[in-house]
């Protein structure tokens, strides 16, 4: 990654702007420390988070099939990562054993705000759910740039159905501060509501997200 300008850099840019700025191939590549050959820690980030499916499905395994099958990724790498989840699932406070649920909006924009707010640019945010509403997964879809979001429609089910999620909802924010929906937004509810039907699939919501507040996105 040298080739890369540092600010740039995972690190760099997470000691600039925080942990919420990175992605979670970057954020993987940290624990990486290095890639191999012909492709640096970010690709090999990412490919050992799509080889197992997810960033939660990787958080779950042991260290020794971490190492298995995936050059550059030894038992001492494979070792800091399984450290990090797990240092992480002790960290959590007591009450986050209780799954959270999505009865209403304001549960969506509450769930979805810390990976939301103090942001630069546009991200888009999907809140995953069973039939009963609670969550099974909170994924960052995209990140935009500082004027728009980037909501494919068709990646937001695939991530649905890939999860075995029965309904979700959707978030972004608008780095302005301004809650407005914007037409482009509305449109954006009426297609994922549409595709959503088209799936079997519950479409629980749309939110805009910013510093100061959040408001429901209503279709066209």
């Amino acid at each position: 990654m040298w080739d890369v300008p540092a600010r740039d850099r995972p690190r760099e840019r997470l000691l600039a702007r925080g942990a919420e700025a990175l992605s979670d191939r970057e954020l993987l590549a940290l624990l990486l420390g290095a890639g191999v050959p012909g492709q640096d820690a970010v690709e090999l980030a990412g490919q050992l988070i799509h080889r197992h499916g997810g960033l939660y499905e990787l958080s779950r395994l042991p260290a020794q099939e971490l190492a298995v099958g995936l050059p550059g990724i030894g038992p001492a790498k494979a070792a800091r990562v399984a450290a990090a989840f797990h240092l992480g699932r002790r960290a959590a406070p007591p009450s986050s054993s209780a799954r959270q649920q999505v009865r209403g909006s304001a549960d969506l924009a509450t769930i979805t705000a810390p990976l939301l707010r103090g942001l630069r640019h546009e991200r888009v945010v999907v809140v995953v759910c069973d039939r009963s509403g609670s969550v099974l997964r909170t994924a960052v879809l995209t990140d935009g740039a500082t004027d728009r979001s980037l909501l494919p429609v068709r990646d937001v089910l695939a991530l649905v159905l890939a999860t075995g999620g029965t309904s979700f909802g959707v978030a972004h924010n608008h780095p302005t501060g301004c809650t407005d929906p914007s037409e482009a937004d509305r449109r954006t509810t009426t297609r994922l509501a549409a595709g959503a039907a088209a799936v079997g699939l519950r479409f629980l919501d749309h939110v805009v997200v910013t510093d100061g507040g959040w408001r429901r996105v209503p279709p066209e």
